[in-house]
């Protein structure tokens, strides 16, 4: 079985990081949604709140998980039996970075990561710009899947 791990925050989940799973689930068995969970780190919108999302948007997906975990990527990978992290890219920015990280992954565990590219039209939406946009009462549900289940 073919597993794949999607690492991510995800605060608040947005249409591209929807996307980038309905993508990966093409080529993987199943896809894990992995919520890292990093006590140090400021969120907006509670665990619970993101879990609640992410589960209600993928209900009718009986092949796609969200877990929270609270280690290295790459160690609860090994701890699932997910063989690639997978990743999106909106831009060349992106890639740089991922790059990296994705070098050092399969350094220090073997995992290959897998890059998936963002779709044009969700290549300018991030978390944090949807953050300040909430913060500032703005309306989000052009970037978030299911706003209702979030807020």
């Amino acid at each position: 079985m073919k597993k794949g791990l999607f690492p991510g925050s995800f605060d608040p989940f947005t249409r591209g990081h929807e996307a980038i799973v309905l993508k990966a689930i093409e080529l993987f068995d199943e896809v894990i949604i992995g919520i890292g969970i990093n006590n140090s780190k400021k969120n907006l919108f509670d665990i619970k709140k993101r879990i609640f999302h992410i589960n209600k948007l993928f209900e009718n997906y009986p092949n796609i998980q969200i877990v929270t975990y609270e280690t290295l990527t790459v160690e609860y990978c090994k701890v699932i039996g997910a063989q690639n992290i997978i990743r999106g890219l909106r831009n060349s920015s992106d890639f740089e970075y991922e790059k990296s990280i994705a070098q050092m992954n399969k350094t220090i565990s073997g995992i290959e990561t897998v890059f998936f590219l963002s779709d044009e039209k969700y290549s300018a939406i991030n978390s944090s710009i949807i953050r300040e946009m909430y913060i500032n009462k703005a309306a989000i549900i052009d970037f978030v899947p299911l706003p209702e289940f979030l807020i």
